[in-house]
C-alpha cells in the first residue's frame, strides 16, 4: 500500500506513520521541517521517503504527490494543521493568514493534487485530520481555529461527493483531545486536565479502523461529541461565555 502523510513529523501524523510502517506500507512522510525526523527510527526505514515542503506551497506539494504516486497512490492523509489563539491573533495578525493557508487552503491543494493522480487510477482515499472544534457551531467569540476546522469538514463533504464516481473515498477524522506533544506544549507541558483525553495509541486505532472501512466520518470520543452537541443547543449568549 502506498501512503502519503502530510504533517507526518509529529503528533497524530507521526503516530499514523509508525502504525502503517509496521504493516509494511510504502510511505511518503511530509513536513515543513523533516529535521524533526533525524533521530526517529522511521528516518532509516527502507519503505519510507521523506519530503520537505509547506502544504501552502502548491507547486512543491504537487511535485511530491506526482513523484511518489507515479506508480500508484492508495491513500493520502492530511494531518498538517496550525492552532492560533485569540491573543496571538491580536498581536500577530499574520498568524491568522498562516492558519487558514494550512488548515483550509493547504487541505484543498492536497486533495486537488492527490485527486488528479487517483482519478487516473480510478481508486484511492483522501483523509483529513480535522477536530471536534469543527463541530462547534459559529457563535460570538468563536475561534478562527474552529472556523478553519468547520471549513475543513465542509471541504471533505464537497470532495466526497465530487470524487465518489471515480472510486475515491474521502474520510474526515474528527478527534477530541489527543495527548500529543503539541497539545502538551499548548498547555504548559501537561494536557491531563483536558476532558476525555485520548492517548495517541487509542486515537491511531480508531483512525486506522475508520480508514480501513472507508468511513465518511469518524468522531471520537463519543463523550466529547455529546458535550459539543449539547453546547450547540445553548443560547448564543451563553455560548459566548465559553473559555477558549
Amino acid at each position: 500500500m502506498n501512503i502519503m502523510i502530510i504533517g507526518a513529523t509529529r503528533g497524530i501524523g507521526l503516530a499514523l506513520a509508525t502504525h502503517y510502517a509496521s504493516q509494511g506500507a510504502r510511505l511518503a512522510l511530509c513536513g515543513r521541517d523533516i529535521g524533526r525526523m533525524d533521530r526517529h527510527p522511521l528516518r532509516s526505514h527502507a519503505g519510507v521517503r521523506l519530503y520537505q515542503f509547506d502544504i501552502a506551497d502548491r507547486c512543491a506539494l504537487a511535485r511530491a504527490i506526482q513523484e511518489f504516486g507515479k506508480d500508484r497512490l492508495d491513500l493520502v492523509i492530511v494531518a498538517a494543521g496550525q492552532y492560533v489563539d485569540a491573543a496571538s491573533l491580536a498581536t500577530q495578525p499574520a498568524c491568522g493568514v498562516a492558519l487558514m493557508q494550512t488548515n483550509v487552503v493547504g487541505l484543498v491543494q492536497a486533495f486537488d493534487a492527490a485527486a488528479a493522480v487517483m482519478i487516473l487510477q480510478q481508486y484511492g482515499q483522501l483523509v483529513a485530520i480535522a477536530s471536534m472544534a469543527g463541530l462547534i457551531e459559529d457563535y460570538p467569540g468563536a475561534s478562527l481555529y474552529s472556523a478553519s476546522k468547520r471549513a475543513a469538514l465542509a471541504v471533505c463533504n464537497v470532495y466526497r461527493k465530487a470524487l465518489a464516481p471515480f472510486g475515491i473515498a474521502v474520510t474526515a477524522i474528527v478527534p477530541g483531545y489527543v495527548d500529543t506533544v503539541r497539545l502538551r506544549e499548548l498547555n504548559g507541558g501537561d494536557a491531563s486536565r483536558k476532558p476525555f483525553l485520548q492517548s495517541e495509541a487509542v486515537a491511531v486505532s480508531q483512525i486506522a479502523d475508520a480508514i480501513r472501512r472507508r468511513k465518511h466520518q469518524c468522531v471520537f470520543p463519543w463523550q466529547m461529541h455529546l458535550l459539543v452537541r449539547l453546547f450547540n443547543f445553548l443560547p448564543q449568549g451563553l455560548r459566548a461565555l465559553r473559555r477558549k
